[in-house]
């Protein structure tokens, strides 16, 4: 394994440190490993928190700042943050307007975030949760129950954060999030495995002509493993899973492509290249899009394709000036 670390077990406290200094516009607890906006809580507007497991950067600290989260809570790498980190996040956004919890719909992380918000309401907070499941690879795995939670997560915390930037309450901002999730499906495919850093060797084993098809955000198994092929063919492929359960509409989309962490950049936009004449060539109109790495997996070489259906509402929250390391517009 060659990775730049001093130390496979203080990775993600390392990462921290480097996001500090990097962005002294955000504030970094390294104790609680909890990312939140520089400055105090605006008065009366609903914060926003999400978190999970860390490897999947730049989610979810690279999302805390205007117009997106207020807080980010980082587990260690794949693995959920714990109950009492979440309810630090909460507390520490709470302005008197309810606080909405932004979820992936993994095991760990459902059940830490709905005891962190069970704590939280017993303090005489609000909370909200918003549950992100647009994975259509599985339904149902031993990480969770229904689909997984994977590239809708990027759209679903910039709408919500839009909403609230603009003051609308609680309910307002929760409702746009489950909105968006339930117009947005994602597909993923890996053409090798990551390697988390304390197992130093790769999560799964490939042959040299092997794909892994319909691959979680943590090297879980997707629906089959097949022969690589050109990828004109496989963005189809992946396009027919997505268009499948996506919910039909003369909406246009807004198109994501992510690389998992080790794709270049020229190998992405050439997967959006086939999703941009694919889509034209079926009627499906792209609004807006991203291509980039936004939801990864460490070093996996493969990308995700994320679809959400958006109406001028949602094109609208989309366009909203948003301000974080990851993302900036506007």
């Amino acid at each position: 394994m060659k990775k730049f670390l001093d130390d496979a077990d203080t990775a993600v406290a390392d990462a921290l440190a480097g996001l500090a200094f990097a962005r002294p516009d955000l504030k970094v607890d390294q104790e609680l490993r909890i990312v939140t906006r520089a400055g105090a809580v605006r008065p009366g507007k609903v914060g926003l928190v999400s978190g999970g497991g860390s490897g999947h950067e730049p989610l979810h600290s690279g999302y805390v700042g205007t117009g997106m989260l207020d807080a980010a809570c980082a587990g260690e790498i794949f693995s959920s943050p714990t109950p009492d980190r979440i309810l630090a996040a909460t507390k520490a956004v709470s302005a008197g307007a309810g606080v909405v919890h932004i979820v992936k719909n993994y095991t760990g992380d459902n059940l830490n975030f709905d005891m962190a918000a069970e704590l939280a309401r017993d303090e005489g907070l609000e909370v909200e949760k918003v549950l992100v499941d647009d994975d259509v690879a599985v339904r149902d795995s031993t990480w969770t129950a229904g689909r997984r939670g994977t590239g809708a997560t990027v759209i679903v915390e910039k709408a919500a954060g839009a909403r609230a930037e603009e003051g609308g309450d609680l309910k307002a901002v929760a409702d746009i999030g489950r909105r968006v999730n339930a117009a947005s499906r994602s597909f993923a495919v890996a053409l090798g495995a990551c390697t988390t850093p304390a197992a130093g060797r790769p999560g799964f084993e490939l042959a040299e002509d092997e794909i892994e098809i319909g691959v979680g955000i943590h090297g879980e198994p997707g629906r089959a493993r097949g022969p690589m092929r050109p990828a004109r063919a496989l963005v189809a492929d992946m396009l027919d899973a997505v268009l499948e359960e996506l919910p039909a509409s003369d909406d246009p989309v807004i198109a994501l492509v992510s690389g998992l962490g080790a794709t270049p950049l020229l190998e992405l936009y050439v997967v959006y290249r086939h999703v941009a004449e694919e889509l034209d060539r079926r009627g499906v109109r792209i609004a807006r899009n991203l291509v980039g790495n936004y939801v990864t997996s460490l070093d996996m070489a493969g990308a995700s394709i994320t679809l959400c259906r958006a109406d001028a509402e949602l094109l609208r929250l989309w366009d909203a000036p948003v301000d974080t390391p990851a993302l900036r517009w506007g």
